[in-house]
């Protein structure tokens, strides 16, 4: 009669490390994460709104309504990948992740030079060939050095209040991912 609690407890015990475990995997094997929600709406190297002030269903429902954002997907084999957007806004803040979600690197407005979003996304090889010799229009431009091959990337801009959403919906519409070769 005494092993029976026990093993009542050991099995509610290996049922809740089973439970974690699956809980922590789940993201892991989901085919509707965000690489897959952001490729069905859109192509590689093309920005995409994720929240609804865009128009129609958002791709990511926003956990804060004061950020706007928007996202591109983008494959380094194909060359690094160049980060614009013009204008300037409050807040702005850029994250790479690799293609199952993983943040690779962040940065915002306070690491650009002038605040303005100009960025290099690129593998450590083509940044030993970049080095080589940078071009002129590169010099301010923030380099991010990802061990990766596909990934996404994705820039949030804060809306103070609704006088501020023109400008930042235009400051992510304008914003442009592109392959660049040097």
């Amino acid at each position: 009669m005494r092993r029976l609690p026990h093993a009542i407890l050991l099995g509610l015990l290996g049922a809740g490390i089973v439970h974690i475990i699956v809980l922590l995997l789940v993201p892991e094997f989901s085919e509707r994460n965000a690489w897959s929600r952001l490729a069905m709406a859109s192509n590689l190297y093309r920005m995409t709104r994720l929240d609804a002030e865009a128009g129609g269903t958002p791709v990511v429902k926003s956990v804060d309504p004061l950020f706007y954002a928007a996202a591109c997907r983008f494959d380094l084999s194909d060359g690094m990948v160049r980060v614009k957007a013009p204008g300037n806004v409050p807040f702005w803040s850029v994250s790479v992740y690799d293609r199952s979600g993983h943040n690779i690197y962040s940065f915002n407005d306070h690491s650009a030079t002038g605040r303005v979003l100009d960025s290099i996304v690129l593998t450590p090889a083509q940044m030993i060939e970049i080095r080589k010799d940078l071009p002129e229009e590169l010099q301010g431009a923030i380099f991010v050095e990802a061990p990766i091959d596909e990934g996404m990337l994705v820039i949030r801009s804060f809306v103070p209040d609704d006088s501020w959403k023109p400008t930042v919906s235009r400051f992510l519409e304008q914003s442009s991912c592109e392959v660049q070769d040097y």
